[in-house]
């Protein structure tokens, strides 16, 4: 028999899982099936910088081992429209002679997405209604519905000779979605009679006990604080994609007697998606921020982008007072119907802290239930390992803490077999279990300014280092025995104008030619390492910090 270990090619008695994005941290999902020579990907997402990467707002997974595939890709499936589930593919795709198979709603969403890209034209996009079953290759798939915080999210189920795979994609088990079908319990029960090799699973939530909660619930509980506020601007912030979100916000202001107005690019792009498949359509228009300054406070009603603290979204500008049309001040409420993503609490707090300076009061998730997780908790995956009954556990998406949580919960459910994958870790899942095949390169990219680099190139690392250590560049204008000038040092983040010690750094680089051998003051490069060492320990004794210098050598 041959396969993938002989070939590199899977074969076609293996089933090969790997992950290459989303396993071992939320977000940026990227995942690919191997059988009977060709490969499956499973979403293609991004995830947003944070501190440790100055200058970067996205970054994305390295799709190198699929793009030197790119003949064996039979073709991508989308299990949602989340940003961490297809958000890579207006950056990345390129040279994928493949279809993009997803549902109505993502669809409109990609489209949406590409047509601001360079491969609009490119992307062959298949829709696949609710529930549909068709064929990629050798894969034979299934949709199965599921409620999660964005339209039609799916499940997939991945049939083949050697066995068949439930990948969850995103998912929670919500009674009252207040958008779209509940979860088709009857779909997921027949996969689990069929019988299910691996079930690869959303581990988000793993670690929290009980149950996520409902849509339904937040809607009513949104209406009764709007209710309470009679007087003053009433604005709701929410993630754009949260159709049932933006819609019980609208409800909200529409049952309290206000119009409601849409702040932000990307609440209008994704309102367009809904209405297009059928989402939204009983609501009146929506008012543009500049329609709406025509109407008293107490009659209008905002939902906004930017719960998150993201500088360039809506409610950022707003709370800065350069919103060109939107301004909130003593009287006015902002509820925040989000959770805090890891990671933005610093960001979430500024922007906070600049609206209660205008006098605005704040309403969040810890003062009311006005959001719930679109993840499964504890009692809900065990939910799920009762219907599906794998004979192998995979976790995915969640960091290391929760898929190792989730597997340790999937043992008590009696799963014979689990096994916890780190980007990269190519999987065979067979009856008698997982077993590691190869290990390969899962890289990270991200979108500096108009370009795609790679998140450890040398420009990035170096933006990083002058972030945390500042940086020091000296000039020297030399002949090829002495110096002919003072040197020129510049120095920024680390000392103010009218510090003594730049009268020291001045003399250090002095010291450091004048200290060198005849010889070696007509080579370039020792001339500037000499300086560079020099300055370098002079900075660290001075700061405390180890900063980037540069030495800039003028021959005359």
């Amino acid at each position: 028999m041959s396969g993938y270990s002989k070939t590199g090619v899977p074969g076609a008695d293996e089933l090969l899982f790997l992950p290459l994005g989303g396993s071992g941290e939320i977000g940026m999902n990227l995942n690919l099936y191997g059988h009977d020579g060709k490969w499956l990907m499973v979403d293609f997402g991004i995830s947003f910088g944070d501190a440790s990467t100055p200058g970067i707002d996205v970054i994305l997974p390295d799709p190198g081992f699929i793009e030197d595939r790119a003949d064996k890709l039979a073709g991508l499936v989308l299990t949602h429209a989340h940003e961490d589930h297809l958000g890579a593919i207006p950056y990345l795709w390129e040279g994928y002679d493949c279809p993009i198979y997803a549902t109505p709603f993502t669809a409109s969403v990609l489209r949406r997405k590409l047509s601001e890209s360079e491969y609009d034209t490119d992307a062959e996009i298949i829709e696949i209604p609710l529930s549909g079953r068709f064929e990629v290759g050798p894969f034979d798939l299934e949709l199965i519905t599921l409620t999660h915080s964005i339209p039609e999210p799916n499940a997939l189920v991945i049939r083949t000779p050697v066995g068949h795979v439930l990948h969850t994609g995103d998912w929670k088990l919500d009674p009252d979605p207040a958008m779209g079908p509940t979860t088709d319990e009857a779909a997921l029960i027949r996969a689990g009679e069929e019988g299910i090799l691996a079930m690869v699973c959303d581990s988000t939530n793993a670690l929290s006990p009980g149950e996520s909660g409902s849509e339904g619930e937040v809607r009513e509980n949104l209406a009764e604080v709007v209710a309470e506020h009679e007087d003053g601007i009433v604005a709701v912030a929410c993630f754009a994609s949260n159709v049932a979100r933006l819609e019980s916000a609208a409800r909200a202001g529409i049952d309290n007697g206000r119009r409601v107005a849409l702040v932000g690019r990307s609440l209008w792009r994704m309102t367009e998606s809904a209405k297009e498949n059928g989402y939204l359509e009983d609501l009146p228009p929506f008012l543009t921020d500049e329609e709406a300054k025509k109407y008293p406070p107490e009659k209008l009603l905002y939902i906004c982008t930017g719960s998150q603290g993201e500088p360039r979204a809506a409610l950022s500008r707003i709370a800065r007072g350069d919103h060109p049309n939107v301004k909130f001040g003593k009287g006015d409420t902002v509820i925040f119907s989000s959770r805090e993503i890891p990671g933005n609490e610093i960001s979430i707090s500024r922007l906070q802290n600049q609206l209660v300076e205008q006098g605005v009061t704040l309403i969040t998730a810890r003062d009311r239930d006005i959001h719930t997780s679109g993840h499964p908790h504890r009692d809900e995956l065990i939910q799920m390992y009762q219907w599906i009954r794998p004979h192998i556990a995979v976790p995915v998406h969640g960091e290391m803490r929760h898929m190792v949580g989730h597997a340790k919960l999937a043992q008590e459910c009696q799963v014979p077999h689990g096994i916890v994958p780190r980007n990269g870790m190519l999987v065979s899942l067979k009856e008698g279990g997982a077993a590691i095949l190869d290990d390969v390169f899962a890289g990270r990219l991200a979108l500096d300014g108009n370009r795609i680099v790679s998140i450890d190139s040398t420009t990035i690392r170096d933006r990083r280092k002058m972030a945390y250590n500042g940086f020091v560049l000296v000039t020297l204008v030399m002949d090829e025995r002495s110096l002919l000038a003072e040197p020129q040092v510049a120095v920024e983040g680390l000392l103010e104008a009218d510090d003594d010690e730049w009268d020291d750094l001045v003399e250090v680089a002095e010291r450091a030619v004048r200290g060198m051998h005849k010889s070696q003051l007509r080579e370039d490069g020792q001339v500037c390492e000499a300086v560079r060492v020099k300055l370098r320990r002079k900075m660290q004794e001075i700061s405390g910090k180890k900063p980037q210098v540069r030495v800039h050598l003028v021959r005359v």
